[in-house]
């Protein structure tokens, strides 16, 4: 049988939602090595809608969860009917919605709160011993979570330092690599982070599935 992972996105656009590049990499690299996937959103307001363009806030609200569908192309439930029994891993892409609306860190820093549902699943999902995976901005959701863990976001001090603040361990990396914790099961690389092109956010994707797999 396939191994089948959960990917939670946050919205879609790396402004205010997922990143597409790595939400979409990441799933076909699951695709690619031989399993499946099931998207996941929690079903909440986005914090705002950002014009991609000029950056600018618009005078509109969306919901998480369907603009996530987006990406999934409708295939997506909400977060809140997650259960580690049913997949092999866990996924986060990144993207600053990762830290507006999975979490507060874009606005709160090492003090944030993380959504409730996501908080579950990595608990969850972390309790029974199985993967989870991380990319861009997403680590900081579980520096949070789990104690100690080993984590990447690049180069970024100012982000590394407060990993470090909120209990992690902060390993620097370049484009396409990652981290491995063999403790935790966490892997987890920098993708946008950095100044990286799209076949670098794909190798990024690709040896976190790898390894995730091998975990």
């Amino acid at each position: 049988m396939n191994k089948k992972f959960a990917v939670i996105l946050s919205g879609c656009g790396h402004q205010d939602g997922a990143e597409i590049h790595e939400a979409t990499l990441t799933l076909w690299a699951i695709h690619k090595n031989g399993a499946d996937y099931q998207c996941f959103a929690p079903d909440i307001r986005q914090h705002h809608v950002l014009n991609h363009i000029t950056g600018e806030e618009m005078n509109e609200e969306r919901n998480v969860l369907i603009e996530s569908a987006r990406i999934a192309r409708g295939k997506i439930k909400p977060l809140s009917e997650y259960s580690p029994d049913d997949f092999d891993g866990l996924v986060l892409p990144g993207g600053v919605g990762a830290a507006k609306n999975l979490c507060t860190y874009a606005f709160d820093g090492p003090n944030c709160t993380v959504n409730a549902d996501v908080a579950r699943a990595i608990t969850t999902t972390h309790a029974v011993g199985k993967p989870i995976g991380a990319l861009c901005i997403a680590p900081v959701i579980l520096a949070k979570i789990l104690e100690g863990v080993k984590l990447t976001i690049g180069q970024d001090e100012g982000t590394a330092g407060n990993l470090v603040t909120m209990g992690a361990e902060h390993i620097s990396t370049w484009q396409g690599e990652i981290v491995v914790d063999t403790i935790n099961k966490v892997v987890s690389t920098p993708c946008y982070m950095l100044d990286s092109r799209v076949d670098q956010i794909g190798e990024g994707a690709e040896k976190v599935i790898l390894a995730m797999l091998q975990l």
